[in-house]
């Protein structure tokens, strides 16, 4: 009963919610929040900088996250960079001074705190030529409006940023009297117009009070009350606010500090100074503001203004939109062609006559129909990581959100289990499942973060070159048994694997080796194929005869070994084979090889292993010695339970020593060498039991089957900032944002996997000279397209 139930339950499921209704549902989510962005937008604002200064909220105990926009965090290098040629000045009391001492810590994190505190204090870079000053003036007062006054004439250098704020010394010296707020008042409407015409040519900031801790306050700060503190910043953000008539004041309101105080003061000193993690939060978020749009970072997006478009996205919208239109022109005309068709009543009999039949899509309208799908998605993709409609919030690893989420899967997966159509050792299901599986823990990895805890990383390490291992797997399975190395299946190959990443290289602005992956499984490719391709080509129909051919590709997968051991071990040899051009423009990023180098080489062996492995299953699988039947054990019973002990315990034992990691890059450094043991252990366990062979999830064989798919989409359209950052599609509720977005991604993933599979069959044909001149125009398109990237790269720089 409850087998029938479940059979029930699934075929129900499947009735009602089909992978088409589930992408129309996509698409309406998609318009439905598009539209709803753009409002907002319109009736709130496009400013980035104005949520950073005013808005955000804590993920963790130390991680701020400003609203709608991602904050970088600057290293000292990158501030010097920034500030190059800059003066910065902070005016004010205790507080701003603290603010002062944050700030230039990032620049030098060695510059201590000392020196007398109520007076000026200098900070100078002389070889970054960075200037940075404190001036002491703890009251809005004649004294801070003289300082201002000063810059305001024109044969004086203006500092380039402003960071002003006082207010705590006036409810202290005047204990907290009506008289001290209304002179305040006076006071900073006297020094408005001042600031106002200085925030023409500099940037200058109002540092609103932050919240007092009342119970820890000393005597003599007791008359400084919350109450008082929210008088004085309605007074001066009435007063700044309203300096300039008919137009926004020019000067900003850093009103973020008092949100940050409100979750941190408690853990102060003396109830009135910020502790310092929150004034380094403080300067971090003023650092931004400033340094975004002259950087750029990527996981900066906060104050960056949008990126032009490139020459070759504006071809490829041009391109994109002459599809669509050329498709809805041509269903149009197809769609009265087919009313003109249209079946009539004989008058006689009363019967209808029907004049044509269905027939298939013609090669034009699957070609017109595909690039009118993928230029719509391509738009999608350009709205989440390049437009600003939508919003980006930072990653923040905590064990439960990278946890929960693989329990989640992990019960759906079992829930979803049929058997297999074949119970041979890592059949067509197996694999597709496997890469299913894997494909879900990688992605949840990217979006919890969890690269920063180090045993998952390692073992995340493991999935990567599982999927490599089964590309040398695969293809080396592939070349023995049918010994097919014409150039269709190349072609073929290469095209499913690089088709989605070419379009992307060229919508999104990106260099190819940015989505690393696919260049490593398409180099790896290449070089199985040429090593099995080269003469002597030994296939499995020739072994058979003889001992010796199997002794010959022996020899052929050692010479394979010395080359990959060689170019690990010279990273010069390596770089300059990688950085001769055109190669350089495929595997350069951020202008040299070596992250491309470091990618090869942390999976260096792995899919020698791959083909090691498929060569040793092949042989034993011909010689008859193991038994695959359904329910069968792939060996005798005492070998069995003996592999899987030993399998049992190697796979726990790599997990030990993965866990036990301390240092990234030592672990690294071993992982190449031992992530075949987990590898083979999991091949073991899965497929030495006679049960564990006959069934599969087909819930992570669906997901394998768009595994390439969702890696390379997860760049753009569910993480963002190029996998730095998270995409919000639905802001203040992270749940129900990650259930929409997750929900359009994978729908994007499949109909990109089918647009792929659709367009391989009309651009890969199999008769020869038709696919020689394919390849002709693809030739001329690439050099097209390094011509372009030429162009573009001289307009840069």
């Amino acid at each position: 009963m409850a087998a029938l139930a479940y059979t029930l339950g699934k075929r129900e499921i499947n009735h009602y919610f089909s992978v088409r209704s589930a992408k129309v549902l996509a698409l309406a989510a998609v318009l439905l929040l598009a539209g709803c962005h753009l409002a907002s937008r319109r009736y709130r604002g496009n400013d980035s900088c104005e949520y950073l200064l005013s808005s955000g909220r804590f993920l963790g105990e130390k991680v701020w996250q400003p609203h709608s926009c991602m904050m970088h965090k600057y290293k000292n290098n990158e501030a010097k960079n920034c500030l190059v040629d800059k003066h910065i000045a902070f005016i004010g009391d205790s507080r701003i001074r603290q603010l002062f001492y944050s700030f230039v810590k990032i620049i030098n994190p060695q510059f201590k705190e000392e020196g007398n505190k109520h007076e000026n204090i200098p900070f100078e870079d002389k070889i970054a030529s960075v200037k940075v000053d404190f001036l002491w003036h703890p009251e809005v007062n004649g004294s801070m409006k003289q300082c201002i006054k000063v810059w305001t004439e024109d044969s004086v250098a203006k500092p380039h940023v402003i960071i002003a704020g006082a207010a705590t010394w006036s409810i202290k010296i005047h204990n907290g009297s009506n008289e001290a707020l209304s002179q305040y008042k006076m006071n900073i409407t006297s020094i408005a117009p001042l600031l106002e015409k200085l925030a023409k040519t500099s940037d200058v900031y109002w540092v609103l009070q932050d919240p007092v801790y009342e119970d820890l306050l000393s005597e003599n700060r007791k008359m400084i009350t919350n109450e008082k503190i929210d008088a004085y910043n309605e007074a001066a953000v009435s007063v700044l606010n309203s300096s300039t008539r008919n137009s926004k004041s020019h000067v900003k309101m850093f009103s973020v500090s008092k949100l940050i105080a409100q979750e941190t003061i408690m853990e102060s000193l003396d109830g009135l100074h910020l502790p310092e993690s929150s004034r380094e939060t403080s300067a971090m978020i003023l650092m931004n503001v400033y340094c975004n749009k002259i950087l750029k970072p990527v996981d900066g997006s906060c104050c960056q203004p949008r990126p032009p478009l490139t020459l070759m996205q504006k071809l490829a919208a041009c391109f994109f939109t002459l599809s669509i239109v050329g498709y809805l022109v041509f269903y149009i005309i197809h769609r009265n062609a087919h009313r003109k068709n249209k079946p009539c009543t004989d008058l006689e009999s009363g019967e209808e006559k029907k004049n044509i039949i269905n027939t298939p899509m013609s090669p034009l309208e699957i070609l017109l129909q595909s690039l009118c799908k993928l230029g719509l998605i391509m738009a999608y993709f350009y709205m989440c990581d390049r437009a600003d409609l939508f919003m980006k919030e930072n990653k923040f690893y905590t064990h439960s959100t990278f946890f929960i989420p693989i329990i989640y899967i992990l019960v759906l997966g079992v829930f979803y289990n049929e058997n297999t159509k074949e119970t041979k050792v890592l059949n067509r299901e197996q694999t597709d499942e496997w890469k299913g599986w894997m494909q879900l823990v990688i992605l949840i990895y990217h979006i919890s973060g969890a690269s920063t805890f180090l045993p998952v990383y390692m073992h995340v390490r493991v999935l990567v070159a599982a999927y490599l291992f089964q590309t040398g797997y695969g293809h080396f399975s592939y070349f023995w048994i049918k010994g097919d190395f014409g150039i269709h299946r190349v072609c073929q190959v290469l095209f499913r694997l690089n088709f989605l990443v070419v379009v992307l290289c060229i919508v999104m602005d990106r260099p190819y080796q940015f989505y690393y992956f696919v260049p490593l499984v398409t180099v790896w490719f290449m070089v199985i194929y040429v090593t099995l391709a080269l003469w002597p080509q030994i296939i499995q129909k020739k072994a058979n005869g003889s001992c010796f051919w199997h002794f010959g590709l022996l020899l052929k997968l050692a010479f394979l070994l010395l080359c990959i051991c060689f170019l690990a071990y010279s990273q010069g040899a390596f770089e300059k084979i990688f950085s001769l051009w055109p190669l350089s423009k495929c595997f350069e990023l951020k202008g040299n090889v070596y992250e491309w180098w470091f990618r090869w080489r942390l999976d260096r062996y792995v899919v020698f292993h791959g083909m090691l492995f498929a060569f040793t299953y092949l042989t034993l699988q011909k010689r008859q010695i193991l038994s695959e039947g359904k329910g069968e054990p792939l060996f005798s019973n005492k070998i069995s339970n003996v592999l899987l002990f030993i399998s049992v315990v190697s796979f726990l034992t790599y997990s030990i020593w993965a866990s036990s990691c301390k240092n990234k890059a030592e672990c690294n450094e071993l992982h190449p060498s031992v992530s075949v043991v987990q590898i083979l252990a999991f091949i073991l366990i899965r497929n030495i039991p006679g049960y564990a062979r006959s069934v599969y999830s087909s819930f992570f064989a669906w997901f394998g089957k768009i595994s390439l798919e969702l890696f390379t989409c997860q760049y753009h359209i569910w993480l963002a900032a190029d996998t730095r950052g998270i995409l919000v599609l639905i802001p203040g509720n992270p749940m129900l944002n990650i259930i929409v977005s997750t929900f359009i991604f994978v729908c994007v993933a499949h109909e990109i996997s089918q647009i792929t599979n659709d367009l391989a069959q009309i651009f890969i044909p199999k008769d020869n000279s038709s696919l020689l001149k394919r390849l002709a125009c693809t030739a001329a398109f690439f050099c097209g397209l390094l011509i372009l990237s030429s162009i573009q790269d001289k307009s840069r720089y």
